[in-house]
């Protein structure tokens, strides 16, 4: 598989882009966002610099995509970059895309001047698990939370 380009998503590629994010959100077993706005709102949030995302493509199709948002540690006093999202479709990997993508954030986090990244997968996500710790990451043990508002 040649992938044609690894690329900042523009405002044609929120179809595809919200298409990916139903499946990755299925693909971890949650409810997907399906409404109405949701590609308006990735649209917006990536025009206002607070989302940054990246698609893979072959050809026209989108294959790949990740997502990451600037934040900042207050027990490091430093900018990280927050990796939201690393989803690949299942033809698309185990092909050295995921690394692909994940050192194109990386890279844009560096010129950000981040010490760190930072993401989380599921504790069941064994294959994500064992790819991340072969790109040289450190697992952490921490509890997520979440807080319906």
């Amino acid at each position: 598989m040649t992938i044609r380009s690894v690329m900042p998503s523009q405002a044609a590629d929120m179809a595809e882009l919200a298409q990916l994010c139903v499946e990755h959100a299925e693909y971890e077993g949650l409810t997907p966002c399906r409404d109405a706005d949701f590609s308006q709102r990735l649209a917006i949030a990536i025009g206002a610099g607070r989302l940054h995302v990246w698609l893979a493509q072959q050809g026209e199709q989108a294959l790949a995509y990740a997502s990451a948002t600037l934040d900042f540690s207050t027990l490091a006093a430093q900018p990280f970059m927050h990796m939201d999202c690393l989803y690949l479709r299942p033809a698309a990997r185990a092909q050295g895309l995921g690394a692909r993508l994940l050192h194109t954030v990386a890279d844009f986090a560096r010129q950000r001047r981040c010490q760190a990244m930072q993401w989380q997968t599921p504790l069941w996500n064994e294959g994500a698990t064992r790819f991340y710790l072969r790109q040289g990451a450190m697992a952490l043990s921490k509890t997520r939370f979440s807080l319906a508002l």
